[in-house]
């Protein structure tokens, strides 16, 4: 594993730079954590992971790199090893470090799995990067999966992010065996206490994994594809993708989610009953007062189709023949059946936005997200909406 390094200056548009840090005789693999500029310099904590003889011996630990340029990277080795890890923790199952800067202290967030048990998150602290103090284990108890990993944190929100890996399901509250979730609360760093609420899921959908944020703005990106399913973007030159940016904030006791997309708006229309269009890329909006039905259905050619739709409570996002077959290792009902659901809150407003990419949809309904991966043929673009509302706007828009 590498680290890729891309730029932007609106999140749409990317480019290329050269890798940041790679394998070399110091680690097998680079593996997953923080970017964060710290007293003039770009520093990136990450996970070096060593195979050694497999098993037990594996060893998973927190190197650090940094660069004056933001380009061109020098690795300092090891700063949060074994010696540096409670005794009843796993040196074999620890990754995924997320730095972030508290009154001027450096803090430190990396899942662990205590031995015996399950996922855990440690904390740490460090006044000049090199040296790392632990200071407690943030939510003292097991992980409802077998391991925890990318915990992230946004102390002005009081919001902890963070995946687990192998967790029984809980009706569609979360039916992916590796699922990424969120509580509200507060981490006092200073006097090691914790009071976070029950996990809540971040994304509905099938593939949504590993989401971090900014340091500076809430905005949040996630690895859009997931462990354990076979992987049909290989015969397209590419392995995973990430989503669409989205700016989250707390809204009501909730985590509120809206894509951040530059996109220049082609077409708008006044849906009164049903409405055809032809798309394959681009943003599509529709707002709708007091609606009462709805039905979208996208990429759409001959038997090719996926689908959006309200039934009963739920919103129902179907990719069962959206083109190549996508499977996994879950075995519920809709997960067998293409089918991941969202709730839907009756009121007066509701704003949908889908984001669509040629191998991914990713939907937004008042703050809620449901986000998956499709591979219909090249030749899906068609588009029907059917609704029931008291008015109905559709807008699309094209990647500027």
């Amino acid at each position: 594993m590498h680290w890729g390094h891309v730029k932007s200056r609106d999140l749409c548009h990317w480019q290329q730079l050269p890798v940041a840090i790679a394998p070399d005789e110091q680690d097998d693999g680079c593996f997953s954590g923080t970017a964060i500029v710290w007293k003039n310099k770009l520093w990136l904590m990450y996970t070096s992971f060593k195979e050694n003889d497999g098993g037990e011996s594996i060893r998973q630990l927190q190197a650090l790199a940094s660069s004056d340029d933001g380009v061109n990277f020098v690795k300092h080795g090891i700063v949060i090893g074994e010696k540096d890890l409670p005794a009843e923790y796993s040196p074999c199952d620890f990754r995924d470090p997320k730095i972030f800067i508290e009154d001027g202290k450096l803090y430190c967030l990396v899942a662990a799995r205590k031995i015996g048990g399950r996922g855990r998150i440690l904390l740490y602290s460090s006044d000049d990067m090199f040296h790392w103090q632990f200071e407690c284990d943030v939510l003292n108890r097991d992980s409802g999966g077998i391991m925890i990993e990318c915990p992230d944190h946004s102390a002005d929100l009081g919001l902890l992010t963070y995946c687990e890996q192998f967790q029984p399901n809980d009706g569609y509250k979360h039916l992916n065996i590796h699922s990424t979730f969120y509580r509200l609360g507060k981490l006092d760093c200073v006097n090691r206490i914790s009071n976070f609420g029950e996990s809540e899921i971040i994304d509905y959908g099938f593939d949504f994994y590993a989401a971090q944020s900014f340091a500076d703005e809430h905005i949040m990106l996630g690895w859009l594809n997931m462990w354990d399913r076979n992987n049909p973007s290989e015969k397209y030159g590419f392995a995973g993708m990430l989503t669409v940016p989205r700016k989250f904030e707390v809204k009501g006791g909730e985590l509120w989610q809206t894509p951040v997309v530059t996109a220049r708006r082609v077409f708008e229309t006044v849906v009164k009953d049903r409405l055809c269009d032809k798309v394959k890329v681009g943003v599509i909006a529709v707002t709708a007062e007091n609606l009462s039905a709805f039905k979208l259905l996208l990429r759409k050619s001959e038997d090719n189709v996926t689908q959006f739709y309200l039934s009963g409570g739920d919103w129902v996002f179907d990719r069962s023949s959206s083109g190549e077959k996508i499977t996994g290792k879950e075995t519920d009902a809709d997960s067998l059946a293409g089918i991941r659901r969202m709730p839907f809150k009756r009121c007066e407003r509701t704003e949908i936005t889908v984001v669509m990419d040629l191998f991914s949809v990713e939907i937004f309904v008042n703050g809620k997200a449901l986000s998956s991966t499709i591979f219909p043929p090249e030749n899906a673009d068609g588009l029907e909406l059917s609704v029931k509302a008291d008015n109905c706007l559709y807008s699309r828009s094209e990647v500027e």
